[in-house]
C-alpha cells in the first residue's frame, strides 16, 4: 500500500502537466479561426508561379497564344496511315472548362471532354488549381497520352458547358491572332505541340 501511494505521488505531477497541456491545445483549437494564418496573396503568387511553369513547358507560340488569348490549342496526332496530312481535329484548352474538340478545316465542333485536376495541397488546398496549372495539366495530358485522357474523360456534346458561340469567336480570334503575327501562316506552325 505504501508503495502505491509513493508511486502515485511521483506520477501525479506529470499527469497534471500533461492534462493541462491537452486542455490548452483543445481550447486553442476551438477558438482559432479557419482563416488564422491565411495569406490572401497566396492564390495570386500561385498563379504567377503557374504561369512561369506553363511558359517553360510549352513552345513560344503556344505561350504567346495563352498570354494573348487566354487559351491553348493542341492539334491531334496525325493518323499513322497519312503522316503528312494535316491534323484531322484539334483541341481548345480553357482554364477550368472542358477541353473542346473541333475540326480545324471546317470549324465544326465535335465534343467537350470534362477532366479535373484538383489542388490537393494542404492546409489551404482547394478543389481548383490556379488557372495556368489547370491549362498546363490538360496540355501535358493531351501531349503525353491523348487517347487515354480522351478515353477517361466525361464526353459531352458541344455546348454543355462551353458556349458554342464563344468557341466560334475564339476560333476567329485565333485566326486573326495568327494573321497578325509576322511570318505566320494560318496553318499550324512547326513549333506547336502535337498530342501523341
Amino acid at each position: 500500500m505504501v508503495l502505491v501511494v509513493l508511486l502515485w505521488e511521483l506520477v501525479r505531477p506529470v499527469l497534471a502537466r500533461s492534462l493541462a497541456r491537452a486542455r490548452r491545445r483543445f481550447h486553442a483549437h476551438r477558438t482559432s479561426s479557419p482563416l488564422d494564418g491565411y495569406d490572401p496573396g497566396r492564390e495570386r503568387r500561385a498563379e504567377q508561379r503557374a504561369r512561369e511553369l506553363l511558359r517553360s513547358c510549352v513552345g513560344e507560340q503556344d505561350w504567346e497564344m495563352y498570354r494573348d488569348l487566354g487559351l491553348l490549342r493542341v492539334f491531334a496526332a496525325p493518323r499513322a496511315d497519312h503522316p503528312g496530312e494535316a491534323a484531322p481535329y484539334a483541341y481548345l484548352i480553357y482554364p477550368h472548362k472542358p477541353i473542346v474538340a473541333y475540326v480545324p478545316a471546317t470549324g465544326e465542333l465535335l465534343s467537350e471532354y470534362c477532366v479535373a485536376f484538383p489542388d490537393e495541397s494542404r492546409p489551404y488546398g482547394s478543389p481548383r488549381l490556379p488557372d495556368s496549372d489547370d491549362v498546363l495539366a490538360k496540355w501535358m495530358a493531351l501531349a503525353g497520352d491523348e487517347r487515354r485522357l480522351i478515353g477517361e474523360a466525361n464526353m459531352h456534346l458541344p455546348g454543355r458547358q462551353v458556349d458554342p458561340e464563344r468557341v466560334r469567336r475564339d476560333l476567329l480570334r485565333i485566326e486573326r491572332w495568327e494573321r497578325s503575327r509576322p511570318g505566320n501562316a494560318l496553318a499550324q506552325a512547326p513549333g506547336s505541340v502535337r498530342a501523341a
